[in-house]
């Protein structure tokens, strides 16, 4: 790899994206620069214009820097200018579910950690006391207080934003105790979800587990009981720069275990048909998304983003060819996820 000078970004380890992204540059080897999201080097970049993390600070094509902040089309960019130890796999049909997984734990398993973090007193007290201490360990302790009184008022007022309410909580909880349960199972077969080295979508699930499995404590709880494997992956997945990836690390996908069938069809039954009514209520205009998820009505507001999600996989998905369409074919419908791409 030729020398590249380090590249900067901003975030925090209480940011699952940011943890998705530090793995990954690590996996890769690609020199970066991490800095705090408060500090004060951080205030002369570029702002981006929406505040989210991790915000990246790469060049445009006048070599002048702008602030990035989206994680997925973050990975292809860096797929494009950095050679070697690829996070997408080779073959387009599992690069198209490795895509979609991605999706997945991006849009989905984010729902689980938001709700766990900000739905239970004890999650709520140790995120109140820690996260804005990662922003000022030497401030005084009034200051800390009044930081997490404020930080998780607004974030428990926010929750509604993920569809967090007394009546979808059993629903998101109960997706998260049967993730656990198939990436168990998964994990006795392979490694990483699609074979012998991790892809993109290895990072987004690493990502939302750093907060669900080793830092609230109610899902880390349930985690540490029910998925020692998955706990342990977890830290494995923190600094693979040691791990020597081979091309025929990839498993091809008429070996796949079943295992990788029965996450997309856990997939299929709360992802699909949440990220469905988001589209629709978009294209109507619609104030609210309305549908059912396990027999349970599902509400939230409609969330604009995922709407460009789904776009993109449909639009991943419309150039697929036909020998990799139709391996993917089957598994989308017996997992329920045929609708979202008819």
């Amino acid at each position: 790899m030729p020398d590249r000078p380090p590249i900067a970004l901003s975030g925090s380890p209480g940011s699952p994206y940011t943890r998705k992204m530090l793995a990954l540059l690590r996996y890769r080897r690609i020199p970066y620069r991490y800095l705090m999201a408060n500090s004060g080097a951080v205030a002369d970049l570029p702002q981006p214009r929406v505040r989210l993390l991790p915000t990246f600070y790469l060049p445009d094509e006048t070599g002048a820097l702008q602030a990035v902040t989206d994680s997925t089309p973050l990975i292809r960019r860096l797929e494009r200018e950095v050679e070697g130890r690829s996070v997408i796999p080779t073959d387009p049909a599992l690069a198209f579910l490795d895509e979609l997984i991605e999706d997945y734990a991006d849009e989905w398993l984010t729902k689980a950690m938001f709700h766990y973090r900000w739905a239970y007193a004890e999650d709520i007290e140790r995120a109140a006391r820690i996260l804005p201490a990662w922003s000022g360990l030497s401030l005084p302790d009034e200051t800390l207080a009044q930081r997490g009184d404020v930080f998780s008022r607004r974030q428990i007022d926010r929750l509604y934003v993920v569809g967090s309410n007394p009546v979808t909580g059993p629903v998101i909880e109960a997706s998260y105790r049967r993730f656990l349960e198939v990436f168990e199972a998964h994990l006795t077969r392979q490694p990483y979800l699609l074979g012998g080295r991790p892809g993109a979508s290895d990072f987004a699930v690493y990502g939302q587990l750093t907060q669900l499995a080793q830092f609230d404590p109610t899902p880390m709880a349930l985690t540490l009981k029910s998925a020692p494997r998955v706990f342990a992956w977890v830290s494995l997945m923190e600094d693979a720069s040691g791990l020597e990836p081979q091309p025929g690390d990839w498993t091809p996908l008429a070996e796949q275990p079943g295992t990788l069938a029965a996450l997309l069809a856990e997939m299929g039954r709360v992802y699909a048909p949440v990220m469905l009514a988001n589209a629709q209520a978009l294209a109507r205009g619609a104030a609210e998304v309305r549908t059912e998820v396990d027999g349970l009505a599902w509400t939230q507001s409609p969330f604009p983003y995922q709407g460009k999600c789904l776009q993109w996989l449909r639009a991943s998905y419309a150039n697929l060819g036909s020998d990799a369409r139709s391996a993917v074919d089957p598994l989308l419908r017996q997992g329920g996820l045929a609708a979202i791409f008819t």
